[in-house]
């Protein structure tokens, strides 16, 4: 079975202080998660050694919000994934709506992402999901496939293992609206196939999250579908609380 990981996404929030406490406050909950559920926390770039320390001994995980596939060179305000590894991340997001909207990321900028996180030991959560207006013209299935074929390109079956997807539903993040259990999990049910279909059996052990405003109110219901093995949690992170409540609906 699918590992059941609740990765809090905290995008650009918390100064550094904040982060601290939130790190602190998580690590004294995590006990209280549902039994082989894996935390994830995923600060701003500044704050990650200081969360890392924070987290230390602990069962929660270090995640980074993005990088930049290169190990040095003339990228300036990018973070490589070879500075991520050194400082203890495990989890690196890439593919977030955001960033395919405000920064127009590509499925082809972003599997040279995730190839460059692989290659340096790390655990891509690749997002994809479709915008409002895609969903209302009945494209869903068709753009979710163009994102995990293209943005999975060459990954093979070995490296799967390793690779984390979270579906979320653009319309869906951060505007108080959610998918229904029944409508995300027919897309985490077409990304196991075309997980399976990339790479075999390796596709089934994959990790498949959802991504559109999870909460502690509708966890429990989205949780227990077949094929939803966790959630990318983004405003629900930012309080410790809250965060565990998901992380505990399982």
């Amino acid at each position: 079975m699918p590992k059941t990981i609740i990765a809090g996404n905290w995008k650009m929030n918390k100064n550094l202080a904040e982060s601290v406490q939130l790190a602190s406050e998580v690590v004294k909950v995590s006990g209280k998660a549902s039994a082989g559920v894996e935390l994830v926390v995923c600060p701003v770039f500044t704050h990650l050694e200081a969360v890392k320390e924070v987290i230390k001994g602990s069962a929660v995980k270090l995640g980074a919000q993005n990088c930049y596939p290169a190990d040095s060179g003339a990228f300036t305000g990018e973070v490589s994934g070879s500075m991520l590894k050194a400082i203890g991340v495990e989890y690196v997001i890439l593919g977030h709506s955001e960033r395919r909207q405000y920064f127009h990321e590509s499925n082809e900028f972003i599997n040279k992402k995730v190839h460059h996180v692989l290659a340096h030991g790390m655990k891509p959560i690749y997002c994809v999901g479709e915008l409002l207006e895609e969903r209302e013209k009945g494209v869903t299935h068709q753009v979710v496939t163009e994102q995990i074929n293209a943005g999975l390109a060459n990954v093979t079956a070995d490296q799967m293992k390793n690779v984390v997807i979270a579906y979320e539903p653009v319309w869906a993040i951060g505007t108080g609206k959610v998918a229904s259990p029944e409508q995300a999990n027919e897309v985490h049910i077409l990304i196991r196939n075309l997980l399976v279909k990339l790479v075999g059996d390796a596709g089934k052990e994959v990790t498949i999250q959802y991504g559109g405003s999870m909460k502690p109110d509708n966890a429990k219901e989205l949780l227990a579908q077949s094929e939803i093995n966790g959630g990318l949690i983004g405003g629900a992170a930012l309080k410790a609380d809250d965060f565990l409540a998901i992380g505990s609906a399982k």
